[in-house]
């Protein structure tokens, strides 16, 4: 098993805050260089951080930063990522699909242009950067694809929660094992990673249930130590997998979970359950 992630490079969607950016930090702390492709670019009035606060952060934990402004909608903006990744750190071992779009809207009530911006952020965005850096990946030690997504549960329950963005999340599922089958032979390890419950984030805060809702989630913190884990297994050995946060946890020895709680002391059984786990 590769230690740490020291040295390697880390091309990352998203990342200017919650998930993404704690996933960033954990490898900061190890000397990993990170590249931030997200569009945020200047402060917005609700959320916190920017490409570019992010990529401070990472320096002071440890890392070296690259905050490049870019939508993975955009093929264009994607090759300039890679390249720029590639021009300021010698190489990519990894990929990070962190970034996505939410909007639990039923069918009949979800808007065209939300559908469209799922489908474009969440599957194209994660298939065409992955794409990008396979020559990339190629050349690496011990590449991996790690997409922030969930396992494929074809139970009515979630099929028909909210179609549009189960269609999308799948999509980055379906994309990512693809990967893993079509470059097995590369060494290239492609996986998923999805938790038991909700995070902490501005999507539960905005998109779920507000503050009580944040306060039955747990920190991003617990997906980023998970991350960690996937991201310094062997790549050959550990692929093709939907992976959960805490079972990868409690495979490397951590099954007390009580530190992730957004709120301190909040009990297990009173946290709120992640969409499409059964």
């Amino acid at each position: 098993m590769t230690a740490s992630l020291a040295g390697k490079t880390i091309l990352m969607s998203g990342g200017s805050r919650g998930i993404g950016l704690a996933i960033a930090l954990r490898a900061a702390r190890d000397g990993a260089n990170i590249a931030l492709i997200a569009k945020t670019d200047t402060p917005h009035p609700k959320l916190e951080g920017t490409v570019h606060t992010a990529a401070a952060q990472i320096e002071d934990a440890g890392g070296r930063a690259l905050a490049i402004v870019g939508d993975v909608r955009d093929d264009a903006a994607i090759t300039a990522a890679v390249l720029k990744a590639q021009g300021e750190f010698g190489g990519i071992d990894i990929v990070v699909n962190n970034a996505s779009a939410i909007d639990l809207s039923g069918s009949l009530d979800l808007a065209t242009k939300k559908f469209d911006l799922m489908q474009d952020v969440n599957v194209r965005g994660t298939f065409l950067l992955s794409r990008a850096a396979i020559p990339a990946l190629k050349d690496a030690a011990n590449p991996h694809i790690l997409s922030l997504s969930p396992p494929l549960n074809l139970s009515p329950r979630w099929l028909g929660a909210h179609t549009g963005y189960t269609m999308a999340k799948y999509g980055m599922t379906m994309a990512t094992l693809g990967f893993a089958a079509e470059f097995a032979d590369a060494g290239i390890a492609a996986n998923t990673l999805w938790p038991r419950t909700t995070i902490a984030t501005a999507a539960v805060q905005y998109s779920l249930g507000g503050d009580r809702m944040m306060a039955a989630s747990r920190t991003p913190e617990i997906y980023a130590d998970a991350a960690y884990q996937v991201l310094i297994q062997p790549a050959r050995d550990y692929s093709g997998q939907t992976l959960i946060v805490e079972d990868v946890l409690a495979a490397a020895g951590i099954t007390d979970f009580s530190g992730y709680a957004a709120v301190p002391g909040t009990p297990d059984e009173a946290l709120f359950p992640d969409v499409f786990l059964d």
